[in-house]
């Protein structure tokens, strides 16, 4: 009953109004953090249009044609499947039916619609922000614990796919993170984010292996030991999510996932520890949680705004 070290009723569990205010102004500093390089690019562009006294003249100046384009409402994935007569032609549409209509101040238009397709694309990669921010917070607490029971880890790069020693100078690896490997007990632990679970067939947020790093081989390679189904160790579901309208729906989500993940074990005779790590927790699935954790039906859960239960869950992992 590990979560007893940081939980002591339902109650723990819910996420306090200052921390919800706290993840929402992250939010929105991150989001501002991300569209620095879109405003820089504006800013350019607005430079580099100066030469043009018409809108016309837009289509002479080369080194702008594909913001131009941008500004036409043309995405980078579309660009692929346009030939160079259709640029010019979206181009002509831009210039005739908003740029030309706008007068003298066609250049802030042009600026004005670069800026509305830019948004779209930042859009869809903010619509997960929560969750990388969540994630990150989650490996620094988890790194953090490992360092101060002075245990040495390796890091799986995310892009790479390569293992990475421990080094002192471990600044922003959560940027980078898709696994962490460490020794427990004698025997190494490896833990997995984001894979999809063969005997699941579903996406699962951490996987805990007892296993040594070099045996997991992504793909479809079954030597792999996330094919090994005995070598599974705990699973677990992370919703990062801060907003309190969003909280039941999340829950509701990984509830699905968790049982899922314990029934599919259990048909294998094998039963792994799961847990569940929310930002947004309210009063009444904060009772469903601890229910849970009572009746054993869930191993371990924290609130993901809480230190204390984060570092409590992490020093639980570790030394499983």
């Amino acid at each position: 009953m590990s979560y007893k070290n940081h939980l002591s009723s339902a109650e723990s569990l819910v996420t306090p109004y200052e921390q919800t205010r706290a993840g929402f102004v992250a939010l929105a500093l991150e989001k501002n953090r991300k569209a620095t390089p879109y405003v820089e690019e504006a800013k350019a562009l607005k430079s580099l249009t100066r030469k043009a006294e018409k809108p016309l003249q837009l289509l002479n100046i080369p080194e702008i044609r594909s913001s131009v384009l941008t500004a036409a409402g043309v995405s980078d994935k579309a660009l692929n499947h346009l030939t160079e007569e259709d640029k010019t032609e979206a181009i002509r549409n831009l210039i005739k039916n908003f740029l030309e209509p706008a007068g003298k101040d066609f250049i802030d238009e042009l600026i004005y619609r670069f800026l509305l397709t830019r948004g779209d694309t930042m859009g869809g990669s903010m619509r997960n922000l929560a969750g990388l921010l969540g994630e990150r917070k989650f490996s620094r607490t988890l790194i953090s614990t490992l360092r101060v029971q002075g245990k040495r880890y390796s890091w799986l790069h995310s892009k790479s796919k390569k293992w990475i020693e421990y080094s002192e100078d471990d600044a922003d690896i959560e940027l980078h993170l898709k696994g962490l490997n460490w020794i427990t007990h004698g025997e190494h632990r490896t833990l997995i984010y984001n894979l999809i679970v063969p005997l699941v067939r579903k996406n699962v947020d951490f996987c805990l292996f007892k296993s040594e790093p070099e045996e997991m081989i992504f793909g479809n390679n079954r030597n792999s030991c996330h094919f090994k189904h005995d070598s599974y160790i705990a699973l677990g579901e992370l919703k990062a999510g801060i907003d309190p309208a969003g909280a039941d729906e999340h829950w509701k989500t990984a509830n699905t996932a968790l049982y899922r993940i314990r029934n599919a074990f259990s048909l294998k005779k094998l039963t792994p520890k799961t847990f569940f790590v929310g930002a947004a927790i309210e009063k009444a699935m904060a009772e469903e949680i601890y229910e849970q954790l009572l009746t054993g039906i869930l191993d371990n859960a924290a609130n993901l705004t809480d230190e204390d239960q984060l570092v409590s869950v992490s020093k639980w992992l570790i030394n499983l």
